[in-house]
């Protein structure tokens, strides 16, 4: 089990980063332009603060990988992150339009990829919980 959670650790960090790019990526410097200012900051500081929370549960997970195995206090956070990742996945489903993806290859890749991750997290720490 220790291993699933330093490969989601890894992944984790990985995909902290990548939030990085989501401002040039989907344009948002032309997009956002018609918000408001407020709505402008939010989507750059909740996209910032999302990455480090993202960032920080993939080091929990690559650093203290028997801790979160072997004790109570363990369990207990696998069941906070099973939750929240259990609700990521629903998210992919029912959050976003299917119009977004469908037919368009690229697009398609990356939603049956981060399906994919959302449910390879939520059985690991599904599973450290219950076990």
């Amino acid at each position: 089990m220790q291993i699933h959670f330093q490969i989601i650790g890894i992944l984790l960090i990985g995909l902290a980063f990548v939030h990085l790019i989501f401002p040039k990526y989907f344009k948002w410097k032309e997009d956002l332009k018609p918000l408001t200012l407020i709505n402008r900051q939010m989507m750059t500081v909740h996209t910032f603060f999302i990455a480090l929370i993202v960032f920080l549960m993939g080091l929990l997970c690559l650093t203290s990988s028997s801790d979160l195995v072997e004790t109570k206090l363990g369990k207990t956070i696998s069941l906070g992150l099973a939750i929240f990742w259990s609700l990521r996945l629903l998210t992919q489903f029912f959050g976003y339009s299917a119009k977004l993806w469908k037919g368009k290859t690229f697009e398609t890749v990356v939603h049956i990829f981060f399906s994919g991750l959302w449910i390879y997290m939520s059985l690991i720490f599904w599973m450290n919980h219950l076990k």
